[in-house]
């Protein structure tokens, strides 16, 4: 087991400062360690100190995210003490007031649930994906069996320097996060957040229909998080296991009323939150 996780609620109260950072504010992250656990350590401990003391904070987030993701790359790197060669994927969700910032690094992934309906807020970067492919084969890479140079079933990490360059050079294994940000309206009800086990495993409409169904019964994130573990375990899974689930009302997740109609449907409601996903997109 070589994940890291953390869960910060209260942001300010954390930070222990009212200065720079907007409110109220939340922080959570999700780090699938590779290689040992040095990398996913030191990023956990580190990454939010890297986002909010870069210049671009609290202006302008997104690039102090960016930045923050890269500058915790390079400072592992000079870290002499710890194992440089052990690697992380990152996976971080910054809330303030209704704005969300999603940033990946990896194939962890965020879902959000829409009053039942599951919202991809970040992409797998698999090698074999289409547009990571094309970026590591342009700057060098090659994908063997799905593996980044026949290592690394990710495209996308933070640490691995065995497998970089010079620092700022541009590398087929990249450290850089793609960003997702939302308003959060009252539809959205949760959040989830997990490393490729669960995913491996269970869909994000599958995990969100779960999710809402235990938070209906009890209306408590951690409980609701280690049930999703519990299904994942049950469903074979092969790899490390970390969810955060997090809630944005005090209350539970409605029940959803389906209209009366005379036509009669065969369709589950799982199935039907899907159709409709597919073709909002």
């Amino acid at each position: 087991m070589e994940d890291e996780h953390i869960c910060i609620d209260d942001l300010i109260g954390h930070l222990e400062t009212t200065t720079k950072v907007p409110s109220p504010g939340a922080f959570y992250g999700v780090f699938d360690g590779h290689g040992g656990t040095d990398a996913a350590i030191f990023i956990r401990e580190n990454i939010l100190k890297f986002i909010v003391e870069d210049s671009h904070f609290p202006i302008c987030v997104e690039k102090a995210i960016k930045s923050a993701f890269l500058k915790a790359d390079y400072a592992f790197a000079d870290a002499s003490s710890l194992d440089i060669s052990s690697g992380t994927t990152a996976l971080t969700a910054l809330i303030f007031g209704r704005t969300l910032i999603i940033a990946n690094a990896g194939d962890c992934r965020a879902v959000l649930g829409r009053r039942g309906r599951a919202i991809e807020m970040s992409k797998d970067h698999k090698p074999n994906c289409t547009s990571e492919r094309l970026r590591i084969e342009k700057l060098g890479g090659v994908i063997y069996d799905g593996y980044l140079n026949g290592q690394l079933s990710v495209a996308r990490a933070l640490g691995d320097w065995h497998m970089k360059g010079p620092k700022g050079s541009a590398c087929p294994l990249s450290a850089e996060p793609e960003l997702q940000e939302t308003d959060l309206s009252d539809e959205d009800e949760f959040l989830i957040m997990g490393c490729d086990g669960l995913w491996d495993v269970m869909s994000s409409q599958c995990a969100v229909t779960m999710a809402r169904k235990e938070l209906m019964l009890h209306n408590d994130p951690e409980r609701c998080s280690r049930e999703l573990v519990r299904e994942a375990l049950k469903r074979n899974t092969c790899d490390n296991l970390t969810v955060i689930v997090v809630c944005f009302s005090a209350e539970p997740p409605p029940r959803i009323e389906i209209p009366q109609s005379r036509v009669r449907r065969s369709i589950s409601s799982e199935g039907l939150n899907l159709l409709k996903g597919v073709l909002d997109c």
